[in-house]
């Protein structure tokens, strides 16, 4: 993989630099269609480039305008369980970064932790725990989002979108499996309320390069062992299907 061949081949693409990025979670894609004058780079079509083998995973890329803000956005990110390095995982933030652009949204679809929320709701994601013991060994910690001024601001659209935001922890496992309930009584009790697959080393680098980061997380499910049901996948984009058309109003209104 090479960094620079691929930045310089999405370049020759796109039309001027983008202002804003997104990295668009599982069945989160549909956002790109609320874009005009689009120009659409299968990941297939990039020299060099990796694949995305998850279901809700376009797997390209997608320039156009929100307004008259230049965005582009990856339909389709990589997962650590797929067998990807958490450098690779990151690579569309080291991309949007080799493109000059040094805003950008991550977005996912996770797993509830707090049953006074509502599946279906939005979350800011104000801080992460990476909890796969990859890295360090101890107990997990805590690390803020530095949001800064942005957050009444984000505060203020949701209010004036009529859309309930909520805010708090995302924490990354390793997948592919969901967790036990065991698992999700110890995330819980560190402090988190959200939980997925993904995200945190895409955050990690975006922090590393001093760029500006927003992390959106749509709550799916509740997890393991909170409900007497088993989770899937299907139900995890059944949901995002249903609240696409709000998730998309609040990010373009952001952006």
């Amino acid at each position: 993989m090479n960094l620079t061949e691929i930045s310089r081949y999405i370049a020759d693409k796109i039309s001027i630099t983008p202002r804003s990025a997104a990295i668009l979670g599982s069945g989160l894609g549909n956002f790109t269609e609320c874009l005009t004058d689009k120009v659409v780079i299968p990941y297939e079509d990039i020299p060099g480039y990796p694949l995305s083998s998850v279901t809700g995973h376009a797997g390209e890329w997608v320039f156009g305008f929100a307004g008259n803000k230049p965005v582009i956005c990856a339909k389709g990110r990589f997962h650590f369980y797929e067998g990807y390095t958490a450098e690779e995982a990151a690579l569309p933030v080291k991309i949007i970064h080799e493109l000059n652009c040094n805003s950008v949204f991550i977005t996912n679809a996770a797993g509830c932790l707090n049953m006074d929320w509502h599946l279906g709701d939005l979350m800011l994601i104000t801080g992460f725990i990476d909890y796969t013991f990859t890295k360090d060994k101890n107990n997990p910690q805590v690390h803020s989002i530095p949001l800064h001024k942005e957050l009444d601001k984000i505060r203020e659209i949701a209010k004036q979108q009529e859309i309930e935001l909520r805010e708090g922890n995302y924490v990354w496992t390793l997948g592919p499996s969901y967790e036990t309930p065991a698992e999700i009584q110890d995330i819980i009790s560190l402090g988190g309320h959200a939980v997925g697959m993904s995200t945190v080393p895409e955050m990690r680098k975006a922090l590393e390069r001093g760029m500006q980061v927003r992390g959106i997380s749509c709550l799916t499910n509740y997890g393991a062992g909170m409900q007497d049901e088993a989770l899937s996948h299907a139900e995890v984009l059944e949901t995002t299907s249903r609240v696409n058309q709000k998730f998309t109003r609040l990010l373009a209104e952001i952006i």
